[in-house]
């Protein structure tokens, strides 16, 4: 058992004996409002008391969600749809009472008013009665007496003194091991009821991961595109034009060969140049799409490489064993470029720190510098390209930079999909 359990046992204990008390508050307060709400609906009048019924029962439901938060470290989610920005009473009334989230918090304190009065129990029977029983000899020092207690096949068990009261003691112990697995059990069971009822439905949260999805989907496809619309300017803009003058110049050198020999080897020499210079974009170009040494020996030398050219100091820290998959070393290694890019143009930083941890599931590349800060992602911007990047693969990008820095770029990059 670590340190932190007998506080969490503690901090569950607590919880189940204060529930029963809010538990038996809300659903008598629930109840008596529902109540009256149905009986007033012939009038009209039990349609805004029942808005304001389950507008309790809200209120109740985000406390419970803090609780629940706090005690037994589980995190809900708030399950509600947004209310209409129309203005007007009736079309939030209707939205508050066809709300599936609102009616799921009232049936929470309806079934929780006869469980929690079963983890009340449990928890103020068991924990006091071992307690009781571990302190029993504590009884034989203050007060002389002797209790007889029947055995099994017609003995006899005289409770006279300190020492005869021991194995007591050891009852107690053992009934407070056995209390422990149970607090722990009925917090879980608890937990789970609370974050069914409580937080979003199924339906609600695939709803949401599709939502994510396609934009993450459509985010990935504008980063390609973009992409591609790059590479294409930078094979026009460069080495196109250079092999297109190397072309033009090995054309004139071939009118003048007869004519003019000198001219014509002249003409060669600077194709030849014009033809290196080309072949020196094309292997930027390709390095830009893809480093090799990232291909041939991982994200740590590839990284090592990228940071030696930055022009402030930056710590590297590479641990991403075993190698992650190709797409997410290449994500994560552009991320790194783009990211000391900018720290180098923009943050006005005189060091930084690059750190790449491996998880089970995901590659973290957490890019920290002491610049002036007040980084953020907008639209078109450098961020936002990182972003974008990371998105193909289902990747979230965390930018924490307050003014005055400094600036933290936090990267999570999925390894499964």
């Amino acid at each position: 058992m670590t340190t932190r359990a007998p506080s969490k046992i503690a901090k569950t204990s607590a919880f189940l004996v204060v529930e029963f008390f809010l538990s038996t508050f809300w659903f008598a307060l629930l109840v008596a409002l529902f109540a009256a709400s149905v009986g007033l609906a012939v009038v009209w009048v039990g349609v805004p008391l029942l808005a304001v019924t389950l507008l309790v029962a809200r209120g109740a439901a985000t406390l419970e969600r803090a609780a629940v938060r706090t005690m037994l470290g589980v995190d809900i989610p708030a399950p509600y749809l947004p209310l209409p920005e129309e203005p007007g009473l009736v079309p939030r009334v209707k939205a508050i009472i066809t709300d599936p989230a609102s009616w799921r918090d009232f049936g929470y304190w309806m079934l929780m008013f006869p469980l929690s009065i079963v983890e009340f129990t449990a928890v103020v029977v068991f924990w006091p009665v071992a307690l009781c029983l571990v302190v029993y000899p504590l009884f034989f020092a203050t007060l002389p007496t002797y209790f007889i207690v029947d055995l099994p096949g017609g003995g006899e068990w005289v409770i006279h003194s300190f020492t005869s009261a021991l194995p007591v003691t050891l009852l107690g112990l053992l009934l407070g091991l056995l209390t422990v697995p149970l607090v722990r059990g009925l917090g879980r069971m608890h937990s789970s009821l609370a974050s069914s009822i409580l937080g979003p439905s199924r339906t609600a949260v695939l709803s949401a991961e599709t939502k994510r999805l396609v934009a993450s989907r459509a985010r990935g496809v504008d980063s390609a595109e973009a992409e591609r619309r790059r590479i294409e300017r930078d094979l026009h803009d460069g080495a196109q034009q250079r092999l297109v003058a190397v072309a033009m110049t090995l054309g004139r050198a071939k009118t003048k060969m007869d004519s003019d020999p000198d001219a014509a080897r002249e003409l060669i020499a600077e194709a030849h140049i014009d033809a290196k210079l080309a072949i020196s974009e094309l292997r930027d170009l390709a390095r830009g799409i893809y480093p090799s040494v990232l291909g041939d020996r991982g994200l740590d030398p590839a990284l090592s490489s990228l940071v030696s050219k930055c022009p402030i100091p930056v710590d590297l820290s590479v641990d991403v064993e075993p190698r992650p998959p190709t797409a997410v070393e290449s994500a994560a290694y552009f991320t790194v470029a783009e990211t000391l890019t900018n720290i180098a143009k923009h943050a006005g930083a005189t060091r930084a720190q690059v750190r790449v941890t491996r998880t089970d599931r995901s590659v973290v590349v957490e890019v920290t510098d002491n610049g002036k800060g007040g980084a953020e992602v907008r639209p078109g911007g450098g961020l936002a390209g990182l972003a974008d990047r990371a998105a193909t693969i289902d990747g979230v990008v965390v930018v924490v930079s307050p003014v005055g820095g400094p600036t933290v770029i936090r990267t999570e990059l999925p390894c499964a999909w």
